[in-house]
């Protein structure tokens, strides 16, 4: 029986509510490496409801295109003419971010619709202030291109105190005016910063019911709950040792679960000891290295069958958030890393 990630529609209806409430802006869902694990077939209430859909890459264009007419937006932009023609076939708007974008879109012959990315700190993709000045009045001077909006992207905007948010802030005021469609909130500063709203809020993480911060106090509700089977159950005396690498040893006789869920399906190898693990609605720890197919959890305490479920996040007793910092990771990397054996199925 093979671990399942259930997708509650209800949740990612609730989320997305949330997000509404935090803003008046315009929203640009952020629904990039397949709906950050949740797949695009089923967020149906973030496609119908949000105004803008934003990816990746083409290839994503191309697999949300098939689902919906809504707008899209092409993060990455592109590169070739053979790419433009594609994005323009798929009616995406693009970002321009690099000067060898820009020469490609000046040698358009045909309507397009773009968004400009400006780097004001954070030195990953986006035009230096001097490019975006040059570019602008030529883009805003062809009448085949429509300026959508201009955005940026903060770097440290999940360290509500950072230095660099003011800075990017104030910089991006600078370089744009009132006129432009502007956009600069990720998750982080959509709960954190209203003065970072601007027209279009980009939300990601949130809409999938995890906090881009240490805690979570917003109400988001977790959409993806990633659930495994018991399949197999033993005690162990003391001095016993669980897993590869004996690295847990029992300190008494103790009762182990074996649930069918590893790292070949997603769950992260470097959980520690201790990683807490539903069954039964109680929580259990992990004990010893997660394998490629399987963990191992002690029941001691609780009661346990073969078949029963256990669940590995999801659920207001256990999120994702939770077992991310058990694991030194992110929820975003935990979401989006669940592995191609993992039955993925739409919830209520």
């Amino acid at each position: 029986m093979p671990a399942v990630a259930l997708i509650s529609q209800s949740a990612l209806t609730h989320n997305l509510s949330i997000v509404k409430s935090k803003s008046s802006a315009k929203i640009i869902a952020m629904v990039k490496a397949n709906a950050y694990g949740h797949h695009l077939n089923l967020i149906t209430p973030l496609i119908e409801n949000a105004d803008l859909l934003a990816v990746s890459e083409l290839s994503e264009v191309q697999k949300l295109r098939q689902l919906t007419d809504q707008p899209i937006l092409l993060l990455s932009g592109v590169y070739t003419s053979e790419e433009l023609q594609q994005a323009i076939d798929l009616k995406c708007q693009i970002v321009i971010h690099h000067p060898a974008q820009i020469v490609l879109i000046n040698h358009n012959t045909q309507a397009l619709d773009i968004w400009l990315k400006i780097d004001t700190g954070m030195h990953r993709l986006g035009l230096s202030h001097d490019e975006y000045r040059q570019c602008l009045p030529d883009f805003e001077s062809n009448a085949l291109i429509t300026i959508k909006g201009v955005m940026s992207h903060f770097a440290c905007a999940d360290e509500l105190n950072h230095p660099m948010n003011l800075l990017q802030l104030k910089t991006f005021k600078q370089l744009t005016d009132n006129n432009n469609n502007r956009s600069m909130a990720n998750s982080a500063a959509i709960l954190s910063n209203p003065a970072a709203h601007f027209d279009f809020i980009r939300p990601g993480i949130m809409l999938y019911g995890a906090s881009p911060f240490a805690d979570n106090d917003h109400d988001l509700q977790p959409v993806m709950q990633l659930s495994a089977p018991v399949t197999a159950i033993k005690t162990i005396q003391a001095g016993a040792t669980v897993g590869y690498g004996s690295t847990w040893i029992a300190d008494q006789p103790t009762t182990i679960a074996i649930i069918g869920i590893g790292y070949g399906d997603g769950y992260p190898r470097h959980a520690k000891n201790g990683t807490p693990i539903l069954i039964n609605d109680i929580l259990c720890p992990l004990v010893g290295r997660v394998s490629m197919d399987m963990i191992a959890i002690d029941v001691s305490h609780i009661t346990v069958s073969i078949g029963d479920t256990a669940i590995l996040w999801g659920h207001k007793k256990l999120r994702v958030e939770t077992v991310a910092q058990y694991s030194d990771t992110l929820s975003y990397e935990l979401l989006t890393g669940i592995s191609g054996r993992v039955s993925v199925v739409r919830g209520t």
